[in-house]
């Protein structure tokens, strides 16, 4: 009786699978130069070592031709002026959501192009400020996204390289006005053009990435890189932006879910 239960059991699952699911999370970590100009704060440029933390949540369908990207991104950075005298602290936290269509161009090559929604929150603190002391940093985009990925062999094992940009479009973000205090917008409620559209003209942010993976188990990947993320914008007569350029690396875990039909 038991041999025949097994029996059926193992003649309808087939029949029970649905759509597969493949999924890959990535955990990175990256360190290298940052520079941080804010005229709000200073007219100064400020320059030195930041870090970032990425972590990357891929869902392909069962067909491979769409994609939902998740990334979670947080940077920390400490900066000096070119005397030594000033220094800033930042920091900010972004939240990139979208979607992918894959094309096969060659056997071994991959592009993905589609949009992406980012929201960023973050800040820069000057320490020799008395007055407006910090800067807050708001702001919502659409970015047009591709990538491209090369699989080949190293070593026996298998490998990719996978390039990925992130470029304006349109979006909106929050920025005090040219001497404009905090304690105006919050305290008084003094609205002065708070809330700014954006363009690619008045915030051309760009991102790159460009990162190697190299399999070492079945389900487990060394992926190492390098990231730029260029966010800059100009409003309300103040002029912004922080450039950080970091050597990531990290691991990819790969997961497959099969949903059964009912």
């Amino acid at each position: 009786m038991r041999f025949r239960l097994l029996f059926l059991v193992a003649a309808f699952m087939p029949l029970m699978a649905g759509a597969q699911t493949e999924r890959k999370t990535t955990y990175m970590i990256g360190v290298g130069p940052t520079e941080i100009y804010d005229t709000y704060l200073s007219q100064e440029h400020f320059s030195g070592t930041g870090i970032t933390f990425l972590a990357t949540s891929q869902r392909l369908d069962d067909h491979r031709r769409w994609t939902t990207l998740v990334e979670h991104q947080a940077h920390l950075a400490t900066a000096d002026d070119r005397s030594g005298d000033s220094n800033e602290l930042q920091g900010d936290y972004s939240l990139f959501v979208g979607r992918l269509r894959s094309f096969k161009v060659l056997p071994s090559l991959s592009v993905e192009v589609g949009g992406i929604a980012v929201a960023n929150a973050g800040f820069i603190y000057n320490t020799s400020n008395g007055n407006n002391p910090a800067q807050a940093r708001l702001s919502l985009n659409l970015m047009p996204t591709a990538t491209a990925t090369w699989r080949f062999r190293l070593f026996n094992r298998q490998s990719a390289l996978r390039y990925e940009t992130q470029l304006p479009l349109v979006g909106v973000m929050f920025s005090p006005n040219y001497g404009q205090s905090y304690y105006e917008i919050f305290s008084r409620g003094n609205y002065d053009h708070n809330i700014v559209p954006l363009t690619m003209v008045s915030a051309p942010n760009m991102r790159h990435q460009i990162m190697a993976d190299i399999n070492i188990g079945p389900a487990t990947t060394i992926r190492f890189g390098y990231l730029a993320d260029l966010q800059q914008a100009k409003a309300n007569n103040l002029k912004s932006h922080i450039y950080s350029n970091h050597f990531m690396i990290g691991f990819v875990k790969r997961f497959t879910t099969t949903k059964l039909r009912p």
